[in-house]
């Protein structure tokens, strides 16, 4: 389970490699399950959402080769001294992990690490997050959504319109399962 603190840990290290390797101005996105801690703390979570041992770290401004990504998985990824003191880890990744619907870069959230260092990152906002794991759909993935909604954290009608606006190859996939959502909730979530 990762908390707010670690997820502060994270990008506090994730930002350190990156400049001992030379990047001026190191730019993050967090994309994966933990992004919903830039939202909300962990307490506040529903059990599932917290399990995962990892948080996604995407350096914005990588190559094409993803080289940044791939440097932060080797120092602070799975198995890595840095999992094995802290117990949760960072997974390096590119941009073209998710698929985001229209508009998430205006809705980001900003994470300052609250020990002072200075580190940021940036959040997906949690509808945004739960729109890009439906296009991930793993079983997993829905429970994660399905948490967030029943837990009312995560407004369904909400979560319909921005997939609305997902690419075509994966938008009637994905429309389907939230459209069968907002039909199932019916007026029981407010709209937030």
């Amino acid at each position: 389970m990762v908390t707010r603190v670690q997820l502060e840990h994270a990008v506090r290290a994730a930002e350190r490699v990156l400049r001992d390797h030379g990047v001026v101005e190191p730019g993050l996105l967090i994309l994966g399950s933990q992004a919903v801690l830039g939202t909300w703390d962990a307490d506040r979570l529903p059990e599932i959402v917290t399990l995962s041992e990892e948080v996604d770290v995407c350096p914005l401004g990588d190559d094409d080769a993803e080289s940044l990504a791939t440097l932060l998985d080797a120092v602070l990824g799975e198995w890595s001294p840095f999992h094995e003191a802290h117990d949760f880890y960072v997974q390096g990744v590119g941009s073209r992990t998710a698929t985001l619907p229209t508009g998430w870069e205006k809705r980001l959230l900003t994470v300052v690490d609250s020990s002072g260092s200075g580190a940021t990152a940036l959040c997906l906002e949690a509808t945004d997050l739960c729109a890009a794991k439906l296009v991930a759909g793993r079983e997993k993935d829905y429970e994660y959504v399905s948490a967030l909604v029943t837990a009312g954290l995560v407004d369904p009608r909400l979560l319909d319109e921005r997939v609305r606006t997902l690419p075509d190859g994966v938008r009637d996939r994905v429309a389907g399962w939230t459209g069968a959502l907002v039909r199932r909730c019916g007026d029981e979530q407010p709209r937030r």
